[in-house]
């Protein structure tokens, strides 16, 4: 036998890691601290360049800045002719002399003259101007006092002499300072303005402009400042050979760089402009990478980071530059690594080849000793990665000299059966959905992790314990011998454990046995040990128990284990029942939707409760398809649900559908049929028309005459009554004649004596008040199309073109229009345009009222098969207009389904159900008119789905003999 030695003996080993601790340390250490001294200057030295930056800045503008003050302070700006502005060019001149960052000087008036005095620095600059030889100063003048406007550039040497002068009409017209940017921020602004930096148009090179308005206001002064300068001194400060030093803008727009020709950008076509460089377009990757930090910056922010590009790493820095009134300009700094801490990576290779020379000496000393340890260890941790992840198929194998190494292992080896015990067991369970499925699984489970004979599986209800599965070692069910128990009576071994929330083992005796119920079991078994469990739901609240039966106590171990185990299959329980109980519910209240859908109307009657079933009968069919265009068509579990789901709730949308306007039997109706009133109007003329009589008769006229004109007048009065009653009916088409013959009925007029607006509701008043009140007695209208009649489609009855449901449906103008006269020309049934779009309409709230569902992944499609069932194959239906390709299979089937039941259907009072053999024919033409799926009819008709469901709803009388060959693609004629 080996003997052992404990971990101490060991404990030398450390030293190889102590020395390569301690040199790592000192390498590290002195490393980072240079690192960081190195950085720290880096830091420091960007600050001053962005102070000395600035400071460049203000030299270079202060001057500006004087000058435009005391220009907006002299006689010029107060001057109003050409000839007044020209005896101040001396002082301009002076100015521009006094800073050669100065490019322009300047003056803007508020009648549009302009004058301005530009110098020329060199010939390049002479030639863009086309000025003669000796020019040193443009004047550019635009007068606006004469007629037409007089524009003139006038050409002088250093003196002021008169080298040329030319007319420039097109300036004078193409030039008006008023419309400038800094006019009109100066004479906004009660100070001085600066401009962002931007390319001069003229020169092609960067600057600004400074201005301000004259202290009477109807000037303003500004003056054009070269930053020519600020490249020279950027090239200056440069920390190493690689340092990039540049100023932008917040746009990324170059400002300086050391490079002044990188500072303008030209395109290659034709009629490309100068533009200034953005910081990616320099073709340096480190300041490429630096746009999106700059456009986030804001106000005094400053920005520091590491970038690690392929040439290496980067330490970049963006420090902004505020300049007084002006926007921030941001100094950008990017120093590569290599060249920024060569010192510190001097040092850091020192230390490692001092602390490499240490280690190669103390190899041979330590080698042997790490060997004879690593091994073992080196196993434990495979296996410990292993289990990780999840891996148990082979056993732990490791035979070590040190004690807590072997007993580790030991551990290591029950722990990993364990778990491979307890996750196989939850996988089975949590594979598990169905609830019924699930008890007697989780028993027999049980059973083998706690090696027990037999044991029964409780459920409580209310106040009792209900016995749901019951089996022996070798899964014989033993249910038929237990009945409930109430909780009160489950004995004191089971009593214990639901009372303390812990498995409880121990001796049954015969109370156990009688209380518990379980003394049946232990008829043919000398199994008299038990073990109670109690199943606590999160809430720690009982929801079961488990009783195990075993001829031997149990140990500590499986008690254990069994104890982790009921906790999980507790909640596993829990949640069954509840995913159960949420299912049930949901189908409950669906069914009840449906349910109510179809109570609402006579004229739906059972359409929601048997278009399910023959949609599933459809979708069953194909499923049983071996060939042909439905092979592959097959459905899971969670597809019969959804379309279960779908089926069910297809029409929900009709519970938003007035009442009225599904029921309208004539086109009068409304919440009760408007002929009444048509019917007491026509009382009234025909009363009238009594009164007439008898007062001509008393007046001496003719009795007979007048009362055979009484007669005629009545029986005309009967007459156009009867045809407005029969118009009413909708039952005939409205011929052009007949819809004259209702024009000229309406032209009849009856007089009204009572205001028609007192006693209604507040929102007709709102309706009526849209005319004056008209004057009692007024003759109105037999039949009238009345501005109380129009019902305003509110916003949120509208359908945009662009709705996210991609609803394609024509929107009638009105949500109702309830005129006589327009209800009673309708010319085909008894529903106005706004009523059919209103009964249509019920598809889209369904698609809208599903789509707002949190349906689960596998519910997601309820919404499309629901909608689709009033699409046709072609695109030409509705509410989407979607075509055969765009709507699923299932969806297709629910149309034919939709279809095929309200042919079908009896219980709708407007109509008789038609016969099995007029439906097929109906739909047939509807195949042949791309309406419905011609496969889906074909496997419809094929299938003998037609006639299942005729046997189970349709009346015997509506079943005849149908040749569904003739229906069939493959049909011969």
């Amino acid at each position: 036998m080996k003997r052992l030695f404990p971990l101490h003996i060991h404990i030398s080993t450390l030293f190889l890691l102590l020395l390569l601790l301690f040199g790592g340390l000192i390498g590290g250490f002195g490393y980072h601290t240079s690192r960081n001294m190195l950085e720290s200057a880096a830091e420091d030295l960007t600050r001053r360049i962005a102070q000395e930056t600035l400071g460049e800045l203000k030299q270079v503008i202060s001057p500006a800045e004087m000058a435009v003050n005391l220009l907006r302070h002299s006689a010029i700006a107060d001057s109003a002719t050409y000839k007044d502005r020209l005896q101040r060019l001396g002082l301009l001149r002076e100015v521009l002399n006094g800073s050669m960052a100065l490019s322009s000087i300047y003056l803007g008036y508020d009648s549009g003259d302009s004058f301005l005095l530009r110098r020329i620095n060199d010939d390049a600059e002479r030639q863009i101007f086309k000025a003669p030889e000796g020019t040193r100063f443009i004047l550019q003048s635009v007068e606006t006092g004469t007629s037409p406007p007089r524009g003139r550039f006038v050409y002088y040497d250093a003196e002021l002499n008169t080298l040329r002068e030319d007319e420039r009409a097109d300036y004078a017209k193409s030039y008006d300072p008023r419309t400038r940017i800094w006019y009109t921020e100066s004479m906004a602004a009660p100070g001085q303005i600066k401009t962002p930096p931007y390319l001069f148009f003229s020169t092609h090179k960067v600057g600004t402009t400074i201005a301000s308005r004259t202290q009477d206001g109807r000037a303003a002064v500004g003056a054009d400042i070269l930053l020519d300068t600020l490249n020279e001194s950027l090239k200056r400060q440069k920390v190493t050979p690689g340092t990039h030093v540049l100023l932008v803008n917040a746009q990324g727009f170059v400002i300086a760089h050391e490079d002044a020709a990188k500072l303008v950008t030209i395109a290659d076509t034709p009629d490309a402009k100068p533009s200034l460089t953005r910081i990616e377009e320099l073709g340096i990757p480190v300041l490429a990478r630096l746009t999106g930090p700059i456009g986030t910056l804001q106000g005094k922010d400053h920005y520091v980071s590491r970038l690690s590009l392929s040439d290496g790493d980067w330490r970049v820095t963006i420090q902004p530059v505020m300049l007084e009134g002006a926007n921030p300009l941001f100094l950008v700094t990017a120093i590569p690594d290599r060249e920024l801490l060569a010192a510190a990576l001097h040092l850091l290779t020192n230390s490692v080849l001092f602390t490499l020379l240490t280690i190669l000496l103390a190899i041979p000393l330590t080698w042997l000793m790490a060997r004879r340890i690593s091994v073992s260890l080196r196993t434990l941790a495979g296996e410990a990665e292993a289990i990780r992840h999840f891996e148990f198929s082979r056993p732990i194998a490791v035979h070590s000299m040190i004690l807590e190494v072997n007993e580790l292992a030991k551990t290591m080896e029950g722990m990993k059966r364990t778990i491979r015990r307890f996750l196989d067991i939850s996988q089975a369970v949590a594979a598990e959905e169905n609830f019924d499925r699930l008890l007697p699984m989780l028993l027999t489970e049980t059973l083998s992790a706690a090696d027990a004979d037999a044991g029964v599986l409780f459920l409580v209800d209310s106040e009792r314990l209900i016995p749901v599965s019951a089996k022996n070692g070798e899964g014989q069910d033993l249910m038929a011998k237990l009945r409930p128990i109430p909780l009160p009576e489950v004995g004191s071994l089971l009593g214990n454990a639901i009372r303390d929330g812990v498995p409880c083992s121990g001796v049954l005796n015969s109370a156990d046995q009688q209380s518990s119920g379980i003394g049946a079991l232990l008829g043919a078994s000398a199994s008299r040990q038990g073990l109670a469990v109690p199943l606590l739901n999160r809430q720690q609240q009982l929801v079961g128990a488990m009783v195990l039966l075993r001829s031997v106590p149990i140990e500590e171990a499986q008690v254990s284990f069994v104890k982790a185990l009921s906790g999980s299959a507790a909640s596993s329980l829990e949640t069954r029942e509840l995913i159960k109980a949420q299912k049930e519910l949901f189908e409950a209240f669906i069914q009840l939707l449906a349910s109510a859908i179809d109570a609402k109307s006579p004229y739906t009657g059972g359409h929601c409760a048997r278009v399910p079933e023959l949609t599933k009968m459809l979708a069953r069919a194909a499923c049983n398809e071996g060939t042909g265009p439905f092979s592959d068509f097959q459905l899971s579990a969670q597809d019969w649900e959804a379309v279960h789901i779908a089926s069910w709730l297809h029409d929900c949308g009709k519970v938003t559908t007035p009442e009225y306007v599904v029921d309208k039997a004539t086109k009068l109706e409304t919440l009760y049929d408007r002929i009444h009133e048509i019917r007491m109007r026509f009382e009234v003329l025909k009363r009238d028309a009594e009164i007439a009589c008898l007062k001509a008769i008393a007046e001496g006229e003719d009795p007979a005459v007048t009362r055979a004109h009484l007669d005629a007048k009545i029986s005309q009065l009967d007459g156009d009554f009867a045809f407005i009653a029969n118009c009413n009916e909708g039952g005939e088409f409205m011929a052009p004649e007949k819809l004259e013959r209702l024009r000229a009925i309406a032209g009849l007029t009856w007089l009204r004596t009572l205001d028609d607006r007192i006693g209604i509701a507040h929102e007709e008043k709102e309706r009526k008040a849209r005319t004056p009140a008209a004057t009692l007695p007024v003759l109105e209208p037999l039949l009238a199309d009345k501005p109380e009649h129009l019902f305003e489609r509110r916003p949120q009855d509208r359908m945009p073109a662009d709705n996210k449901w991609g609803f394609r449906m024509p929107v009638p103008e009105l949500l109702y229009n309830k005129g006589e006269l327009y209800n009673l020309s309708v010319g085909r049934g008894t529903l106005s345009e706004e009523e059919r779009y209103k009964i249509n309409e019920h598809i889209v709230q369904t698609l809208i009222m599903l789509s707002q569902l949190p349906f689960p992944k596998h519910l997601r499609q309820v919404p499309e098969i629901a909608g689709g069932h009033h699409e046709k194959m072609d695109g030409t239906g509705y509410p989407r207009r979607i075509a055969r390709d765009e709507m699923s299979p299932l969806a297709r089937m629910m149309a034919i389904a939709d279809i095929f039941e309200a042919l079908t259907a009896v219980d709708r009072p407007y109509k008789k159900g038609k016969t099995l053999s007029e439906s097929i024919r109906i739909m047939s033409f509807m195949k042949k008119d791309q309406h419905i799926d011609p496969e889906l009819f074909d496997l419809f008709l094929r299938s003998g789905v037609y006639r299942e469901y005729a046997d189970r709803f349709m009346k015997p009388e509506q079943i005849d003999p149908v040749d569904i060959e003739q229906y069939l693609d493959n049909a011969r004629p």
